[in-house]
């Protein structure tokens, strides 16, 4: 894959929380276009990359590059205004705001008037919900319509690069199910590329090949294997160290 296909670089990154080293020498690409997840264990360091990609946090080693430009250590207002929009764990919208006044904030920094228009609608065919309590407060939303606010918010900015932190936290099945089949339809009409949250890389594949791994079912998706010996695999240690 050519650079140019590559819209967000990260590479050899080290972040801190004073003194505690929360990841170790990330290196991660996504393409343009494409979906990525980012899978690990609570306290792993997912929310982490995402807070250091976004500017929220300075990374104290390596190298964010988004659209083939430097990002490590900007202003996280510069980099919104680059076109990267990050929806944050918690879903955290403005709760005495109303849903419309909430999707416009995330417009802030634009100035196309037309275009904002025609986004919100946008954002209102996508979650329908959110046009049908469009002057209630944020704050009176169930925690589903919460996170679709939030991802609409962030969708305003009309970016090129959404990075989404557990955005199905909290929700039912069926909500989930709801909400992801709305990031698919986003990211196939509008192209955009979308980093989802779900440390070290220790293992970096395709999703077809990933749900096939061993490793990955037995410790992400809890699936237990008698081994020969008839004893289970989440016994034994990771191939990975």
């Amino acid at each position: 894959m050519s650079g140019s296909d590559i819209i967000l670089k990260l590479s050899n990154i080290e972040s801190y929380y004073g003194p505690i080293m929360a990841i170790r020498g990330i290196s991660i690409e996504v393409p343009r276009g494409q979906i990525v997840t980012l899978l690990g264990a609570n306290g792993a360091g997912k929310t982490t990359v995402l807070k250091t990609i976004s500017g929220i946090l300075d990374p104290q080693k390596g190298s964010i590059e988004f659209l083939g430009k430097p990002i490590q250590r900007m202003e996280a207002d510069k980099i919104v205004r680059l076109g990267l929009s990050h929806v944050p764990e918690g879903r955290e919208v403005f709760p005495f705001l109303t849903v419309r006044e909430n999707l416009m904030m995330g417009a802030y920094p634009r100035k196309d008037r037309d275009g904002v228009a025609d986004d919100l609608e946008r954002v209102y065919g996508y979650f329908p919900r959110l046009k049908e309590r469009l002057n209630q407060p944020a704050g009176q939303l169930s925690g589903g319509e919460q996170q679709m606010l939030a991802i609409g918010r962030a969708l305003m900015n009309r970016p090129t690069l959404l990075l989404l932190d557990e955005p199905s936290l909290g929700l039912s099945p069926i909500l989930v199910r709801e909400i992801f089949t709305i990031i698919r339809r986003v990211n196939e009409e509008q192209g955009m590329s979308i980093l989802l949250e779900i440390g070290r890389v220790v293992m970096n594949d395709s999703c077809e090949r990933l749900m096939h791994s061993k490793d990955i079912q037995e410790f992400y998706l809890g699936a237990k294997e008698a081994g020969a010996r008839g004893e289970r695999r989440w016994k034994k240690k990771k191939t990975w160290r």
